[in-house]
């Protein structure tokens, strides 16, 4: 029986799939870090550095390391480009990170919904505990350091209520740090729904 001849593909196919190859879009390293109760320290590496020099995520602290807020670290676990571990190198998986920090900090799935949802929006958040608020917003395209932020934002459940007292008190924050207000509210599926309040004078 005679053999079957081997054939190649042509000098075009191949090319073309070569191209194809260098097209796709490498995958974004992924950076370990450590869970120390209110925080999250991360490896010292470039990559980690990234976090902080191009979007501002964290503080830069000691032997190049990134101190990340416990919002700031799940958010970009939930993007899978942090891996954190407990002090004995056990991995956190996304819900056992959200029960431990819920134990931190009151209020931690309301709060990260808006975190959350800001930053998807292209917006760099911080927070505001220096103006009394939860969150301070900046506009697109700007860093803290470049400018003011715009706004101070307080995330709140649909079901919450807040009385006439607080939200005056929200209102003269924002006014006495000339920064517009803020209301977030989060629904029970994690959607969110903005109003902006703003000071004024008859």
């Amino acid at each position: 029986m005679p053999r079957k001849k081997k054939t190649e593909a042509p000098a075009e196919t191949a090319t073309a799939a070569a191209k194809a190859e260098g097209d796709k879009p490498k995958s974004k390293p992924v950076v370990s870090a450590v869970l120390a109760r209110e925080r999250v320290i991360t490896e010292s590496s470039d990559d980690a550095r990234e976090f902080y020099n191009q979007s501002r995520y964290g503080n830069m602290i000691e032997d190049g390391k990134v101190q990340l807020s416990l919002l700031e670290a799940l958010y970009l676990v939930e993007k899978g480009r942090l891996k954190v571990t407990d002090s004995k190198s056990k991995g956190i998986l996304f819900d056992s990170f959200v029960k431990k920090a819920s134990k931190v900090e009151p209020n931690f799935w309301i709060r990260y919904c808006v975190f959350k949802d800001m930053r998807n929006r292209g917006y760099i958040i911080k927070t505001a505990l220096k103006f009394g608020a939860d969150f301070r917003v900046y506009d697109r395209g700007i860093k803290p350091g470049d400018d003011h932020a715009k706004w101070i934002v307080y995330p709140v459940h649909e079901g919450e209520q807040i009385t006439w007292y607080d939200f005056s008190a929200k209102n003269r924050v924002a006014h006495s740090t000339k920064k517009r207000l803020l209301i977030g509210v989060v629904d029970d599926e994690g959607d969110v729904t903005y109003y902006e309040i703003r000071w004024v004078r008859p």
